[in-house]
């Protein structure tokens, strides 16, 4: 996948959008299958009250024993995505005003993302880490100081690491756990090592790379990182898809990006770590359900 300066090139057709789309991976059974061999289980998405919007076409529980690591830019492997399947996250919340930004575009659109938060800051906005998760959103870790694990030694990285997960929960719930119930993990700038991917695999935590990136760390207009995203996402045609809540282009970009995906006929897939499902849809083990995007 294309990380750098440069955007992508190549021209999609647009593929024909209808309110109601079934959610083909091969076959139903062999879906089923392929989905229970990776570790992960579907769920219904929760319906949207609104006519003629992106939605979120499904969910899926991702176990860290299948997939401690997933995303093509830093890993071998990524999630079992169809084509033109999507996963939203963002890195470096959360962020007053552009996360606000962002979550409006998200909410006008009945489309759930992963958010990657940074204890530091969640420290000082913990309202906005409650929004995050009470608007459906799966939260996220993104260390406490987000500076280069590289740069530190082993011992203080994992201080790092957990200083900001403990921030993000206790923002989040008024106090820190034991086992965290949000078991993402992303290394700021990608910069992990093999001692620090045992520990966090020990945890029993899934360290994210991505499939592709908006660029959106690059000095863009909102435009530009349009433009950029889209002729990424036409190469790739599917994928988990890296921005920032923390950048105000992002939040401004968002509407304009999430009816490309509308018009364009991409699904929005929201993860969730393995475990109970915080949400009124029943789980289907071995089995991918259809579901209607309103």
């Amino acid at each position: 996948m294309v990380f750098g300066n440069a955007a992508g090139s190549g021209k999609g057709g647009g593929v024909a959008h209808s309110k109601t789309r079934l959610l083909r991976l091969t076959t139903p059974l062999a879906g089923a299958v392929t989905l229970l061999l990776a570790g992960i289980v579907v769920t219904d998405a929760a319906d949207c009250p609104r006519q003629d919007v992106l939605g979120t076409s499904r969910v899926l529980e991702v176990d860290a024993k299948a997939h401690a690591r997933v995303g093509l830019n830093s890993f071998r492997e990524t999630l079992p995505l169809a084509d033109h399947e999507v996963v939203l996250t963002f890195d470096d919340g959360p962020r007053p005003p552009s996360t606000q930004k962002v979550l409006a575009a998200l909410a006008k659109e009945c489309v759930r993302a992963t958010f990657f938060l940074v204890g530091k800051s969640s420290a000082k906005s913990p309202e906005l880490v409650r929004r995050i998760a009470a608007e459906g959103h799966t939260i996220a870790h993104h260390s406490w100081s987000h500076t280069m694990m590289s740069k530190m030694t082993f011992e203080q990285a994992k201080k790092d690491i957990d200083r900001g997960i403990a921030a993000d929960e206790t923002a989040l719930k008024g106090a820190s756990a034991q086992s965290p119930p949000s078991r993402f993990f992303r290394f700021p700038y990608f910069d992990s090592s093999p001692a620090m991917l045992e520990f966090l695999r020990s945890r029993g935590m899934v360290v994210f790379g991505a499939d592709l990136s908006a660029g959106d760390w690059e000095n863009l207009t909102p435009e530009q990182e349009l433009k950029t995203v889209t002729e990424r996402l036409e190469v790739a045609s599917k994928g988990i898809i890296l921005l920032h809540d923390a950048q105000a282009r992002t939040a401004a970009m968002m509407p304009a990006f999430l009816r490309y995906l509308h018009e364009n006929g991409y699904r929005i897939v929201h993860l969730v770590p393995a475990g109970p499902i915080e949400s009124n849809a029943e789980v289907t083990p071995a089995a991918s359900r259809s579901s209607s995007r309103k």
